[in-house]
């Protein structure tokens, strides 16, 4: 009896627990959105009266007087500095309509790293994101730090596209594979340096498969490492083979050490056809597949026409370049890419 007791008290005192930590986290996120809001609502009173000035000197001493009266009143973080963030949060975000659903799901923390963001697209790539995937303060530094947006699909589509795209990510948690699919991975965590083989490349992945994953995206799962598939009783081997949970698929990876050879497009279509065969299962969408590359030319990519076939061509990165050569580099790849895409809509001088 004593012992039914006992159990029924740990059984409460767990569920009271659980009551509080709950209670406590949605008081904090309650409390953290309401402070955001009046960080914005701070701001955009601010900014009106200085726009209101006539002398860029009058803003300067606004903010120092209001500095010291709020300072003094409310103690921390109403110092000038902190006041010309609330400034620019406002600037920056002009319609609390845009504001207030983000809130909810992001830190103040969270806005300060995207404020400094100049691309309007960029920065709401970066917010949608990170509020889909509930990335940390430090999480999205790092993704950022790591020019994920430009590296992403995404950033070489037209901007209706990447507005469309990211439309359907936040209102209707669908992320497109533009979304998902990043050139080139950065794979330095691997530790590879010198000769290595495909071998080699492909058991540092498994041994590094969280970071990896991380990656790649956390919404890809793991499957299988050397898939073995028969066809006309000879066997090939898919190199690794990932699900991913959102664009509900499985992603066949085939890793190469050299640029992209026109010969891996049929390898791989092999692979895709088979897993649709064999392996797809009713609800999933049909196969994609990577081929990670330490190269590619892309006229070579663009006249294959890849993406009628499923099949994505990526380059990776055991060791990172300078910043600033890799900034010239993706950033050169994503205006190649709109510009493309602006040709192609010119009206040919037959149409008329």
């Amino acid at each position: 009896m004593k012992q039914v007791t006992n159990h029924v008290e740990n059984q409460i005192v767990s569920d009271i627990h659980a009551i509080i930590e709950q209670s406590r986290l949605q008081v904090a996120a309650t409390v953290n959105a309401g402070m955001t809001l009046m960080y914005w609502h701070i701001g955009e009173r601010i900014n009106r009266e200085v726009l209101g000035g006539e002398r860029a000197a009058y803003g300067k001493q606004i903010v120092a007087s209001l500095a010291n009266n709020l300072t003094e009143e409310y103690g921390r973080g109403y110092d000038a500095k902190s006041l010309r963030k609330m400034m620019k949060f406002a600037s920056v975000f002009p319609d609390i309509q845009i504001v207030a659903p983000l809130v909810r799901q992001l830190s103040w923390s969270h806005f300060l790293q995207v404020i400094p963001i100049e691309d309007e697209l960029k920065r709401q790539f970066y917010l949608t994101m990170a509020a889909d995937q509930r990335w940390s303060k430090r999480t999205l530094k790092a993704k950022i730090d790591s020019m994920l947006y430009e590296r992403t699909a995404i950033a070489k589509q037209p901007d209706e596209v990447i507005v469309h795209d990211l439309e359907l990510l936040r209102d209707e948690r669908r992320m497109s594979a533009d979304l998902a699919f990043r050139d080139p991975y950065f794979l330095d965590f691997l530790g590879l340096e010198g000769n290595y083989s495909e071998k080699d490349l492909e058991s540092s992945i498994v041994s590094e498969m969280q970071n990896f994953i991380t990656e790649m995206g956390n919404d890809f799962a793991f499957m299988a490492r050397q898939k073995r598939i028969t066809v006309d009783n000879e066997d090939y081997y898919i190199d690794l083979l990932f699900f991913n949970r959102r664009l509900r698929c499985m992603v066949a990876i085939d890793l190469k050490l050299t640029d992209f050879k026109a010969a891996y497009k049929g390898q791989m279509e092999l692979y895709l056809r088979w897993l649709e065969k064999y392996e797809m299962m009713e609800g999933e969408n049909k196969p994609i597949g990577l081929i990670l590359c330490t190269g590619k030319n892309e006229e070579h990519v663009e006249l294959m026409h890849l993406n009628d076939s499923n099949i994505r061509v990526a380059e990776y990165l055991t060791k990172l370049p300078d910043r600033k050569l890799l900034e010239r580099k993706l950033q050169q790849a994503v205006e190649i890419a709109k510009e493309k895409f602006s040709h192609s809509r010119m009206p040919n001088a037959c149409d008329y």
